[in-house]
């Protein structure tokens, strides 16, 4: 089996079950995100969808449908082995073979931590049924060890959005609304996944340096935001015309180019969270407190004022306040 190394990260030109039984051992991957052949008749989607498939590149590989249950236990297997104890991974399917996948995580030790729905922007065009527009995507772990989900990698806990609703809790739902990415005039596969959905799995479920498996490469997708996000790669491509292509691609890849695009969280705990309150601090609350409610702020813009400039968190200053005989919530000149 050929292969090509660039930067550490090592891709085959093959099956991936031969593929990773031969060349991965036990336990050695830290996270899978794999987007395996529809099963459906993959190389003939283009009369179902209304796209421009002259930059589409060719020598895609579908699996028999009446081979699909017997591959998906295969290389699930393989998956199984190769990911460390704790290790995640995504698959995603389509309805129609998802019985066949679901099937067989269950004849392996994996467990389903999330059923993820990622509805996109566009699906087949129909008139006598609803339109499908969404994927399945299948999350799960390795048990034995403990699981990276990095809960703040994108959004702080105690951030808001503009109608007071938790960024991060929404972030993590799970039904995520990522749109498909337009390519126009640019070589690409059957089926790439968006560059938003990977980022997003892979600060979740892996941290810089972790090695990162796409046991279908594809467009490379995985492979090339996994790079970009300082991880390390590894995966399978069986059609060589996709592979020569893709490898020529990646070598222009700088590790880490996607760092700079990420937003920086609102992390950390108060600097003075925890610590008793001196004389000093009382009464700088209840002075500033009082002018900030003089000034116009209300209540709530107040404590958020407070808890910059004081170090402390919002039920630590509404608790001190009350203790001081301030009714936070009191209108304008009523305190005491």
């Amino acid at each position: 089996m050929r292969f090509e190394e660039i930067n550490g990260n090592v891709f085959y030109n093959g099956d991936c079950i031969t593929g990773a039984r031969t060349h991965i051992p036990d336990g050695s991957v830290d996270l899978i995100i794999t987007d395996p052949p529809y099963g459906i008749n993959g190389d003939r989607l283009h009369h179902h969808y209304n796209r421009d498939e002259r930059f589409v590149v060719g020598g895609y590989v579908e699996v028999p449908a009446s081979d699909y249950g017997e591959f998906s236990l295969r290389w699930i297997r393989e998956a199984e082995r190769i990911l460390r104890p704790g290790g995640s991974i995504y698959i995603v399917s389509g309805y129609t073979n998802l019985y066949h996948i679901l099937y067989a995580l269950r004849e392996t030790c994996l467990r389903e931590v999330n059923h993820i729905i990622w509805r996109y922007n566009f699906g087949v065009y129909t008139s006598r049924k609803y339109v499908s527009s969404h994927y399945h995507i299948l999350f799960y772990e390795k048990p034995g060890g403990e699981r990276t989900f990095n809960l703040e990698s994108r959004y702080g806990v105690g951030e808001k959005g503009p109608d007071n609703g938790s960024l991060n809790y929404r972030d993590r739902e799970d039904v995520w609304y990522i749109n498909r990415e337009y390519k126009p005039g640019q070589a690409k596969n059957k089926n790439e996944l968006p560059t938003e959905l990977l980022v997003k799995m892979i600060q979740y479920s892996s941290n810089e340096d972790d090695l990162v498996c796409d046991m279908f490469l594809g467009g490379f997708s995985t492979a090339k935001v996994a790079i970009g996000l300082n991880r390390r790669a590894i995966g399978f491509e069986v059609s060589g015309e996709v592979f020569d292509l893709k490898i020529a691609e990646l070598r222009d890849t700088r590790p880490g180019y996607l760092l700079s695009t990420l937003r920086t969280p609102g992390t950390g705990e108060p600097v003075n969270q925890g610590r008793p309150w001196t004389d000093a601090d009382r009464t700088t609350l209840v002075s500033r407190f009082t002018g900030l409610i003089a000034s116009g702020e209300t209540k709530k813009d107040a404590i958020a004022t407070l808890g910059r400039e004081l170090g402390r968190g919002r039920w630590a200053i509404e608790k001190m306040l009350k203790q001081q005989g301030v009714r936070p919530g009191a209108r304008r000149g009523d305190e005491t």
